[in-house]
């Protein structure tokens, strides 16, 4: 993948997270559906529309159609990954053959001006592409809907180390108290674990390693500190845009949040990390236009007037503008979808233990946030916070 859009998506998914984060509701969010549209739309855009999304992309608008193709590409190469874009148009709206030639390769069709018809097309075709994980198309087609352009992410891994099952008790935080879904392991992996000193104070990150070259941070902050900023922090970290320390280099103590580590007496000369954590799903839907400025999609709301005559001849204007996004971890793999889309219109017996060894838990019982990576290029696929974990079942 192409560095420079590995950190321009980076940045956007940072920007986003510290705004989209709060104490109230836990929320997923993917940068990676919404920076390539914005890069078609920047392509066709004119006057100011083209200014303010270049800015929002961190490239310039000449190169964001062919920086889209090349990313929307490398998307679909990553194992357990399924990336898709979708065009839909109204029947007579002439589009510009520059711009729909770089159009990358994806579902092309008609909206019939039928709203129940076209929102049975949508939907399906946002279904389909995430294997049903999203059902449904976050944009409404109204009745001066010109043109929609979607794109749709859905990412499946398996952990090469599952978790157990645990049922913890909770004495402390917001959790206390309640039967939360616990998961459990242990490795002798210590720099699993890490601490990044971040502007929101020490960040603890666990990495989740997944089977397709995707894995899960899991991050921790202190408590009180602001949720959005603690997600910044630990982006910054698990894209090695700062450095953190690995527990096999930190001190005894409580290096971090949720972090001990110690010396204990053992079976094994094998250091040992004891990880604790929680079971969790979310799903959440933005409004990218309750944040406009954030998304370069100021002027280009703006329906008093057109500002994408390299789209078409016929005056459009970001009409809506939305993301709809899943994800699940569990004791044995990850998921997350999302599907983005803006609408144009008109306007057991105990052993022997010989040794001393390291030994580091990690314990996540409160709040915390997490961040899908690729492994390689380190580009982020998904990013949210965990305010609520599931409960035990049955």
């Amino acid at each position: 993948m192409d560095g420079a859009v590995v950190r321009a998506v980076g940045r956007l998914t940072t920007r986003w997270a510290a705004r989209a984060v709060t104490d109230e509701r836990g929320t997923v969010l993917t940068a990676a559906g919404v920076w390539p549209l914005l890069a078609l739309l920047a392509d066709g855009a004119g006057g100011p529309a083209r200014a303010e999304l270049a800015e929002a992309l961190g490239i310039p608008a000449g190169s964001a159609a062919r920086a889209a193709r090349d990313l929307l590409g490398a998307l679909a190469g990553v194992r357990g990954l399924e990336a898709a874009t979708g065009l839909w148009t109204r029947a007579g709206l002439p589009l510009e053959e520059p711009w729909r030639a770089r159009l990358p390769e994806g579902a092309r069709g008609v909206l019939s001006g039928d709203a129940e018809t076209d929102a049975g097309t949508l939907d399906a075709w946002a279904s389909e592409r995430t294997g049903g994980l999203i059902e449904r198309m976050p944009v409404a087609v109204r009745r001066d809907t010109l043109l929609v352009l979607a794109s749709a992410l859905a990412l499946r891994l398996k952990w090469i180390r599952p978790f157990s099952p645990w049922c913890p008790e909770l004495t402390e935080g917001p959790w206390a108290g309640r039967e939360v879904s616990g998961l459990y392991r242990e490795t002798a992996l210590l720099d699993r674990v890490r601490v990044a000193r971040t502007p929101a104070g020490p960040v603890t990150l666990l990495e989740v390693v997944g089977d397709t070259g995707v894995d899960v941070h899991l991050v921790l902050g202190e408590p009180g500190a602001a949720p959005g900023e603690v997600l910044a922090g630990g982006i910054a970290a698990a894209t090695r845009t700062i450095p953190a320390t690995g527990a096999s280099l930190l001190p005894e103590g409580e290096p971090g949040p949720g972090l001990s580590i110690g010396t204990v007496a053992s079976s094994s000369r094998q250091p040992r990390l004891s990880v604790e954590t929680v079971a969790f799903s979310m799903d959440a839907d933005h409004d990218l236009l309750r944040q406009a400025a954030l998304f370069g999609l100021r002027s280009a709301s703006d329906v008093r007037t057109g500002h994408f005559p390299g789209i078409s001849g016929t005056p459009l204007a970001v009409g809506s503008a939305r993301q709809m996004a899943v994800a699940r971890f569990g004791a044995e793999g990850f998921e997350a979808a999302a599907v983005t889309a803006g609408g144009l219109g008109a306007g057991c017996a105990e052993p022997r233990l010989a040794y001393r060894v390291r030994h580091a838990e990690a314990r996540f019982h409160r709040p915390f946030g997490f961040v899908a990576v690729h492994r390689t290029s380190r580009l982020v696929l998904a990013a949210g916070w965990v305010n609520d974990p599931d409960i035990v079942s049955g």
